[in-house]
């Protein structure tokens, strides 16, 4: 009999690929919040819930009426560098919320193993990989991320609260920048390679860049990303884990640019637009912990992940 799964916001990026990966082994129950988007639809005996995750009540009778042994926590209120910088505030709450509700049930009814994907922004901007035990909480924040980093980490230590007081295994992972098919390509909402790989396709003379283009980006593949995933379930010992899952190397935006560019055949020049918003920081995760306790390590090419988002862009999207 198949072990069975929870992937809270199933219609999203991680959990949509997350859903894709393990639907054949797994028996899968996912959370949308409202119906499936057109572009990611609908998968085959999967059991799809509508749901406000930030109502006690709906995450309550979710979890009451059915038993997960593993909880994927891939929902959230989600924004990029520009809501990030005007709107933190809408981020913070949500995010918040929901995540408060759903590790509580998650513990009470003795879930075997919750997921929960992090971020990075809690790290000071080095030009060197930083382990998960680099960041403390004395030290200050970049200030555009003070909100949405602090969230972050007020839900790690839920992560590690609720694994010591239930039966619960819990994993906290900051992940670098994802990028792949099925990530968001708005321009307000998304994160640095979806905005380039969209602006690159549809422009004709001029590549329009965020601030100077100084800063540079440790990111990966989906594939790695729902890998190591699958890592955690499988060889994960403790109750409580927070583990880095990135490269481990910092690609400069406008390389990362001039490879999309080359990728799609495109010869434009950059255009520079001091007015919006430009998060210049630098950061490199080390996870030799991954790899150390895991076994994982990232497989996938920058070249050929950004050709595989190129593709998939062009076909599903453009």
């Amino acid at each position: 009999m198949k072990k069975t799964m929870l992937i809270c916001g199933a219609d999203g990026f991680i959990g949509k690929s997350a859903l894709d990966h393990f639907k054949e082994k797994y028996e899968i129950t996912a959370t949308l919040f409202g119906t499936p988007s057109p572009r990611r639809g609908v998968v085959s005996g999967v059991k799809y819930v509508s749901i406000d995750l930030r109502n006690e009540s709906e995450v309550i009778e979710l979890f009451d009426k059915n038993h997960f042994d593993v909880v994927l926590q891939a929902a959230a209120t989600t924004t990029g560098a520009k809501d990030v910088v005007e709107r933190p505030y809408v981020h913070v709450t949500d995010n918040t919320v929901m995540n408060a509700w759903i590790f509580r049930e998650a513990m009470r009814t003795k879930v075997g193993h919750l997921l929960f994907p992090s971020c990075t922004v809690m790290y000071q901007p080095k030009e060197v990989p930083q382990s998960e035990l680099d960041w403390s909480p004395l030290d200050e924040m970049y200030p555009a991320y003070f909100g949405v980093g602090n969230m972050k980490v007020f839900c790690e230590n839920m992560c590690d609260f609720y694994s010591r007081i239930g039966e619960t295994k819990f994993t906290a992972f900051r992940h670098s920048n994802v990028y792949g098919p099925y990530d968001k390509f708005d321009l307000d909402k998304c994160h640095v390679v979806p905005a380039f790989v969209n602006k690159v396709i549809n422009a004709k003379d001029t590549l329009e860049i965020w601030g100077k283009g100084q800063a540079s980006r440790d990111i990966i593949y989906i594939d790695d990303l729902v890998d190591f995933i699958e890592k955690c379930i499988d060889k994960q010992e403790d109750n409580y884990e927070l583990y880095n899952c990135g490269a481990g190397e910092a690609y400069p935006i406008l390389e990362l640019a001039k490879t999309i560019m080359n990728l799609n055949n495109k010869d434009l020049q950059f255009k520079f637009d001091l007015t919006k918003p430009d998060i210049p920081t630098t950061v490199i995760l080390d996870c030799s912990k991954a790899k150390e306790q895991l076994g994982w390590s990232p497989r996938t090419d920058v070249i050929e992940g950004l050709k595989r988002t190129s593709e998939w862009y062009i076909k599903n999207v453009q």
